[in-house]
Parts: structure tokens; C-alpha cells; sequence
């Protein structure tokens, strides 16, 4: 079945210029259907990458946008950037809802909670905060400050908190029970994420190595490694079914392993030059995976029957 998986995302269905500089992060809405960039442009731009489209331009940040996430209805969005500003949107009329102040410095990363209710963002001022977006108030409900160094990377389910920061740790934080789980992997961490199960964390390393750690024991199941990142943060996510690992790379390539063995099942060329690919999105249910190099995004995967009758046109 993995094997599958990496073949059938060997073939790149749309390569999209997105016209806004350095993309910094590409994201998959909730469902699947749409998918978010931001980039050096300062802007949020809303697209459907099946067929091309740009859908709508969100302009607003100060400076680099660097990270975006849509709710689990696709109604609103939230992004982040070097402004120190996290801004929430309206996604149908372009309006932003709230713009909520309160990082010291940069903001690099954000996500919504499983009801998107509450919004999480991490900082190069070490903290994560999280912001009531149904309250009228512009502070943070709660401020978490236990990273020693740069949060890079934040990931959000119905009742924990993922963290991977700049000082080695990923922190799992434990709403519900109130408990701070972390586990020490000796390198910077520049993006975990939890597989589909809950089961396990994946993280990037700065030492161009990707870890799966067992959630419960805080166990090292597996190591994946042969790309490299060059001090570049570069994202890390699982395949559908959670049976692959992919990670993108400064080689111009997304890798992808085979999560249990972490034998490495192929490469998607993202670039004939030796380029970073930064940020990647795997698709909700789907087999498809967009990615950003530099200026422009490439879908993975396979293409609907409409789809293709579309670019036919």
C-alpha cells in the first residue's frame, strides 16, 4: 500500500505561480477542495489548485506572512507573520475579524483547534498563545511559556497541544489532564505533527533526520534520513493511512519513506536544481500533496475525472 501511495504522487498534476514572492507555507483547507498560501507578499491567497484558480487575495500583514490555517468549516482563516500579528479572516469577504497583538517578535507558526474556537500560535519569543475567537477580548486566554527557544512548529487536536521549538524538545501539552509531556530529541526541531491515530509525533530535525516517537512511552520507534536541510526548516507530515512519512528537503525534493520500515519509497523532483521545499499540506482524505518551492506550488496526486476534463479545455 505504500508503495502505492508513492507512486500514484509521482505524478504532478498543476505547477501554479503564485505571484507573491517566497511562498512560506502551503496549506489544504479542512476538506480538501482549497488550499492556502502565504508569502513574502505580506498576502493570503485562497486558491483552487485542481483547476488553477486563484479565488480571492487577503492583503493585510505588515510584513512576511509565514503561516495560515483554515477552520474545520472553511468559513474563516488565520495567519501569522514577521508583524508579530496573528489576523483572523473572513474567508467569503476578504475581511479580517481580528487582529490580535501580543507576541514579542516574530510568529511562525498557527493553528485552529478541532471546533475552531480557540486559535494557537507560536513565537521567536519562545511562547505559545492561545485566542478565544468567539470572545469580543483581543487577549490571550492562556500563555504557555515552557520552550527555552524559538517555537517553530505547532500542531492542535479536540484536546492537545503538539510544540516543536529551537531548544531540542517537543512539548505535548495535555488540556484536558492539564499535563506537560516532553521529549528530548538533542537538535532543533523545525516541525512536528501527530500521526492520523494520535498514536505517535513525527518530528524534522535541523540534523537533516525525521523522528517517530511513540506518544505514551516516549519512545524512538524509527529514524528517517538522506535528504538534507542546510539549517532550512522544512516540514515533515504522514501519507494517507499513516503508512508513509514525507518531509521536504534543500535538494529541490519531498521524500517519502515507508513509515514502519523507513525505507525510502521515492523522491517528488519539486525542483531539477538543488532548492529548498520548505512547507507541504497532505490531503485530509485524499491522495494528493501540495508543496511550495520558492514562488510556485505543485499538486501531487491523482486528478478528478471533472478535473481533467476541465484542463483539457
Amino acid at each position: 500500500m505504500a508503495q502505492e501511495v508513492a507512486t500514484t504522487l509521482s505524478n504532478c498534476i498543476r505547477t501554479i505561480d503564485c505571484k507573491q514572492g517566497a511562498v512560506r507555507a502551503v496549506r489544504f483547507n479542512a476538506d480538501g477542495s482549497y488550499c492556502l498560501t502565504c508569502g513574502s507578499d505580506r498576502k493570503i491567497k485562497l486558491w483552487n489548485p485542481n483547476r488553477n484558480l486563484l479565488l480571492k487575495t487577503y492583503p493585510g500583514h505588515g510584513k512576511e506572512a509565514l503561516d495560515v490555517a483554515s477552520s474545520c468549516d472553511s468559513a474563516k482563516l488565520v495567519s501569522c507573520g514577521a508583524d508579530k500579528m496573528v489576523i483572523l479572516w473572513d474567508v467569503s469577504t476578504g475581511q479580517s475579524l481580528r487582529r490580535y497583538r501580543g507576541h514579542a517578535t516574530v510568529v511562525s507558526c498557527v493553528r485552529f483547534n478541532e471546533d475552531s474556537s480557540v486559535v494557537a500560535s507560536g513565537s521567536h519569543d519562545n511562547s505559545v498563545r492561545l485566542w478565544d475567537t468567539r470572545s469580543h477580548s483581543y487577549d490571550p486566554i492562556q500563555i504557555l511559556t515552557d520552550a527555552k527557544d524559538s517555537v517553530t512548529s505547532i500542531q492542535v487536536t479536540e484536546s492537545k497541544i503538539l510544540t516543536g521549538s529551537v531548544d531540542g524538545k517537543v512539548r505535548e501539552y495535555d488540556l484536558r489532564a492539564g499535563q506537560l509531556t516532553t521529549d528530548t530529541l538533542g537538535e532543533a526541531t523545525t516541525s512536528v505533527t501527530f500521526t492520523r491515530d494520535g498514536q505517535c509525533v513525527v518530528a524534522s530535525c535541523a540534523d537533516a533526520t525525521v523522528r517517530l516517537i511513540d506518544t505514551a512511552a516516549g519512545e524512538l520507534l524509527n529514524e528517517f534520513s538522506g535528504h538534507t536541510t542546510k539549517d532550512f526548516c522544512v516540514e515533515v507530515a504522514t501519507g494517507p493511512g499513516d503508512s508513509t512519512v514525507l518531509c521536504g528537503s534543500a535538494d529541490g525534493c519531498i521524500w517519502i519513506w515507508e513509515l514502519v520500515t523507513g525505507k525510502v519509497l521515492g523522491k517528488l523532483a519539486h525542483s531539477p536544481r538543488p532548492i529548498v521545499v520548505p512547507t507541504l499540506s497532505v490531503h485530509p482524505s485524499g491522495n494528493q500533496v501540495v508543496s511550495a518551492s520558492e514562488g510556485a506550488i505543485k499538486l501531487w496526486g491523482e486528478m478528478s475525472p471533472e478535473d481533467i476534463l476541465v484542463s483539457a479545455e
